[in-house]
């Protein structure tokens, strides 16, 4: 059986519990990565203490130490190389894109989809872009504070003017029916 990216299964255990995530990071630090705790520690900038705690589960990950492991162990992954722009949205918005490739001052930067269906799948698929490169992500505005928060690289928010006015439209026509 194939694994899933270990940022992937990090960031979903530490969405179900604090025991899942301690259990997860336990499994890829000695299975996937074959890291010590000093070497994260080292990798992160977070106190061996503090880590030997939360693998013990003796103390719960803030938000900025499950930022810092979170990177750390990316670290320790090699990036595709090519860059791109995340665009995270559900299948039909993604559909509906023509272009799939950009241009800026002269450069070509291709456009890489992430599908989501779930708001777990878009903070995954966030950290994932940028593991994977990304030089920038691309996504609605419910998720893009979050993201902002889990990310080091630039967030934009999708900001559909005509295509809200169209729903409203549409909606106000259907209720009128």
């Amino acid at each position: 059986m194939i694994q899933a990216d270990p940022i992937d299964r990090l960031l979903k255990a530490a969405l179900i519990s604090d025991e899942e995530f301690t259990k997860t990071l336990n499994h890829i630090l000695k299975t996937d990565l074959r890291i010590s705790v000093r070497e994260l520690s080292e990798r992160s900038g977070i106190a061996q203490s503090t880590l030997y705690k939360i693998l013990t589960g003796k103390r719960s990950p803030t938000l900025p130490t499950l930022r810092a492991i979170a990177n750390a162990v990316r670290s320790f992954s090699q990036p595709s190389g090519e860059a791109f722009i995340g665009l995270i949205a559900a299948r039909y918005v993604l559909e509906s894109i023509q272009e799939r490739t950009v241009t800026i001052d002269g450069q070509a930067i291709r456009v890489r989809e992430y599908p989501v269906h779930t708001f777990e799948d878009t903070l995954i698929a966030a950290v994932r872009a940028e593991r994977e490169g990304a030089l920038a992500i691309v996504c609605a505005p419910i998720a893009s504070s979050t993201i902002e928060h889990l990310v080091r690289i630039p967030v934009t928010t999708i900001i559909p003017k005509d295509s809200v006015q169209r729903a409203i439209e549409a909606a106000a026509r259907k209720a009128w029916m």
